[in-house]
């Protein structure tokens, strides 16, 4: 009797410990969420690793649909809506599938942000299909990667790597008309913000005049800002007044050191290196 209840004892401690052990993910999941335009784009995705097998053509095969990853589905998410490949897509979570070939491959941005893998996959939920070209790689990815890269104010890349092949597709957002309306907004109440409109005019090749009323209207608001002032110097100085840019760049400068701001001199001494 004392043996059994020992053998019992020992079988419900050895399931204890095999049900505590915790091991290392084959495929380990990544999360990647990234500021962009006015949201975020935000991707999840598994990454398997190649551990000496061919990638494409072979454990990935050619011409077949693909779930881009492992396990689950790929998952990205817009925080509005924008345009992937240049088709629209609104804002919300998809999924990313891909055709793979060796010298094109297919990429569709499906509905189907929480199926399992393929399992769940319908072309009706397809609101993206375009194709792109692969590029070789000068080196080896050992694991699935995805990066989100070339990021601008209103633009950014998807980035697929992996083997020695690398994909990209582009995402871009349209926020010049939203910040356009902000602004037109913005300037009909009694606290507006100059700095900020003239900055936006002055970097988006928007009206220069304009940009320089605003900014005019800011120092007026902030004598003592230096990073005004400067602002006001560089639009001057891109509608050909070098003297007054100058002038104003002096005045950035003076104010700068007296706020102990070496930044903002050297990037007038520059300014004013350029007139």
């Amino acid at each position: 009797m004392k043996k059994v209840a020992v053998l019992l004892l020992s079988l419900i401690s050895l399931g204890s410990m095999a049900q505590g052990i915790k091991t290392p993910a084959p495929s380990p999941t990544q999360t990647l969420k990234q500021d962009f335009a006015l949201s975020s784009i935000e991707i999840n995705y598994s990454r398997p690793a190649a551990k000496g097998r061919k990638v494409f053509g072979d454990l990935v095969p050619f011409g077949k649909i693909w779930r881009t990853g492992a396990n689950g589905a790929t998952k990205i998410t817009f925080g509005e809506d924008v345009k992937v490949g240049g088709m629209p897509v609104k804002a919300g979570s998809y999924a990313i599938y891909s055709v793979p070939n060796a010298n094109e491959w297919e990429i569709i941005i499906n509905k189907g942000a929480n199926n399992s893998g393929l399992t769940g996959y319908k072309t009706e939920d397809d609101v993206a299909r375009f194709k792109v070209k692969p590029m070789q790689l000068p080196m080896n990815i050992e694991s699935f990667t995805i990066l989100l890269g070339n990021l601008t104010a209103s633009s950014a890349s998807v980035q697929i790597l992996w083997e020695n092949t690398a994909v990209e597709f582009p995402v871009v957002a349209d926020i010049d008309s939203k910040i356009m309306a902000q602004i037109n907004s913005a300037m009909t109440v009694d606290s507006r913000p100059y700095f900020q409109a003239a900055s936006y005019y002055f970097d988006n090749g928007k009206d220069n005049s304009k940009a320089l009323e605003w900014a005019n209207k800011a120092v007026e608001a902030q004598p003592t800002a230096f990073w005004v002032m400067h602002l006001k110097a560089k639009i001057q100085a891109k509608a050909g007044d070098k003297a007054g840019a100058k002038a104003t760049a002096m005045k950035s400068i003076e104010l700068a050191k007296e706020a102990k701001n070496d930044d903002y001199v050297v990037l007038n001494q520059k300014l004013i290196a350029t007139l």
